[in-house]
């Protein structure tokens, strides 16, 4: 009897260390994140150059959906007229290490959660100081702490996963903010 009660609890600890050994799954929508300066950037198509030994300025984190034959925007995925978290999953976080300007308004350094409201022409920008939630369920318009406008543009292919890159700007204290999903582009200028 003693052998079989060991035998038994021998037998349960391989289950328990099997199942201790597994993984979760990777996620529908993998979570990437954008840099300026980005140091790796020469590996990606749209992206600059390292650029010297520039402190960091901007980091976006976010999920990159997929459109997988869908049609993307002013539909159920993302309606227009609404507020969308830039992405899927938890709510996208932009990371400011400096001071920043977006269209004349300054933004202190911080960390601040990124939304959309996009339109076929346009999209509004929004900067708000709530963090760590899933989607835009939890968005409250009262703790924005930046609101502004950005015309689309058509891209020359189609992009498959949702985007967003920084890249140079016009000059060396600039850097412009892409974000790119299906055929729709919009740039957001960032000052430093």
């Amino acid at each position: 009897m003693n052998k079989i009660i060991l035998i038994a609890c021998f037998f349960a600890l391989l289950t328990i260390e099997a199942n201790a050994q597994k993984m979760r799954g990777i996620d529908k929508s993998p979570m990437d994140m954008a840099y300026y300066p980005d140091n790796f950037a020469h590996d990606r198509k749209f992206a600059p150059k390292l650029i010297g030994d520039m402190p960091a300025i901007v980091r976006v984190t976010y999920s990159r959906p997929a459109k997988k034959e869908r049609e993307i925007f002013g539909t159920k995925i993302v309606p227009y007229g609404e507020v969308w978290r830039l992405g899927a999953n938890e709510s996208t976080e932009i990371k400011f290490y400096q001071d920043v300007t977006i269209q004349g308004k300054k933004i202190k350094a911080g960390t601040y959660s990124l939304f959309a409201i996009p339109t076929a022409t346009e999209w509004t920008i929004i900067l708000n100081k709530d963090l760590d939630f899933w989607g835009a369920y939890s968005y409250n318009k009262d703790n924005d702490v930046l609101r502004v406008s950005v015309p689309t543009k058509k891209t020359d292919e189609v992009i498959e996963n949702f985007s967003i890159q920084c890249v140079k700007g016009s000059n060396d204290k600039e850097t412009t903010m892409k974000m790119a999903w299906d055929t729709t582009l919009v740039e957001v200028p960032i000052s430093f």
